[in-house]
């Protein structure tokens, strides 16, 4: 079955993880073999071999770089400026990608048709470029709002505002706080651009001042359910409503500490916790009984995204295997349509509706 998955962090693999993912997983575990720089190395699940494999043909793929202010311990940059340059390293490796036939972005509905055709004929995938729809993940590399339109024309087409911690934007994951006048601007720059926000990592009062704000299109490219795993990170009920209501499509990460409840870092096991594939099938499953369909829940993996097996579904090898997941929801009483709409139909209706007035 065709897959979209609507979040992987590969500039930020292929940059900082120094991953060529031309390569294929095993090959380049084998390469990190000794490395203890990351805590995921020699375990990494994802490289454009496996993504042809999984006929993974179409993903939301990252920008991210993060300002600190003096006062903020997480790892970042020192400053905007050098957080945009950080972003265009990344935006220079995509475009090298996609000039060995790796990548090929897709930016509206006319390419988003093309690419589809050529993943849908009769010729096998395993060498067709992947499309790729770009998304900036946390805004604090926009510098200025000049910033956001000077993006928006190299093929920037999502932005979430905020990631982990304070941002100059909005507040992210285990911060608090609202968006403020300097998130506003920003919201009311992309409605005017058409640019799709991502509502995933903002904190709850981010979250609601950017609801009240921005009119255009929405989705939560990789976000789980407060109600099964209670942590900032993930939406409550509440939240998850108002999703619905806005029509978003919310992506189901599987990353496992937001999968099963009393995960502990660097202690907590995939095995140990008994956290296997079905667990993410609970997540999309409460969404969907929210909603009363199947149709506002997809795959957005975050596989890679700074961890690798040691904090992935321990039936997972690679990526590819997010092709068992038909027929896990099959077992769970989902309908050959539904499982259609979430493997890759709901994504790309959104996409379709979000562009369809150029």
């Amino acid at each position: 079955m065709f897959i979209v998955d609507a979040h992987l962090d590969l500039s930020m693999n292929a940059m900082e993880w120094n991953r060529d993912l031309r390569k294929t997983v095993q090959e380049i575990r084998n390469r990190e073999q000794g490395q203890t720089d990351k805590p995921d190395r020699g375990k990494g699940t994802v490289a454009f071999p496996e993504l042809r494999k999984g006929n993974i043909g179409l993903v939301v793929a990252t920008q991210i770089a993060r300002y600190v202010a003096p006062d903020n311990s997480l790892p970042g940059w020192h400053s905007p400026e050098q957080a945009w340059a950080q972003t265009q390293g990344q935006l220079a490796w995509y475009k090298a990608m996609e000039e060995a036939r790796e990548l090929t972005p897709v930016t509206d509905l006319a390419s988003l048709e093309k690419h589809l055709s050529v993943w849908r004929d009769e010729l096998p995938f395993l060498n067709k470029p992947i499309g790729y729809i770009l998304s900036l993940e946390g805004a604090d590399s926009l510098v200025t709002l000049n910033h956001l339109e000077k993006a928006y024309a190299y093929g920037l087409r999502a932005v979430g505002p905020g990631h982990y911690g304070p941002g100059r934007y909005a507040q992210g994951t285990n911060a608090t706080g609202g968006i403020g006048q300097r998130g506003r601007d920003l919201l009311k720059e992309m409605e005017r651009l058409n640019i799709i926000l991502d509502a995933t990592h903002l904190s709850d009062d981010s979250f609601w001042e950017a609801m009240d704000h921005f009119h255009g299109h929405v989705w939560a490219s990789h976000n789980n359910c407060r109600a099964l795993v209670n942590h900032n990170r993930q939406f409550d009920d509440q939240q998850i409503k108002e999703l619905i209501g806005r029509g978003a499509i919310i992506g189901g990460v599987l990353d496992t500490w937001m999968m099963v409840p009393g995960w502990v870092r660097k202690e907590s096991t995939p095995e140990g916790m008994n956290c296997n594939l079905e667990k993410i099938i609970d997540h999309l499953d409460h969404i969907c009984q929210l909603a009363g369909n199947a149709l506002h829940v997809g795959i957005g993996s975050d596989l890679d995204g700074a961890f690798g097996k040691e904090q992935s579904p321990y039936d997972l090898d690679t990526i590819a295997d997010l092709q068992t997941l038909p027929a896990l929801l099959g077992k769970r009483g989902y309908t050959s349509t539904d499982i259609e709409n979430i493997m890759h139909n709901n994504w790309l209706r959104f996409l379709r509706k979000a562009w369809a007035v150029a």
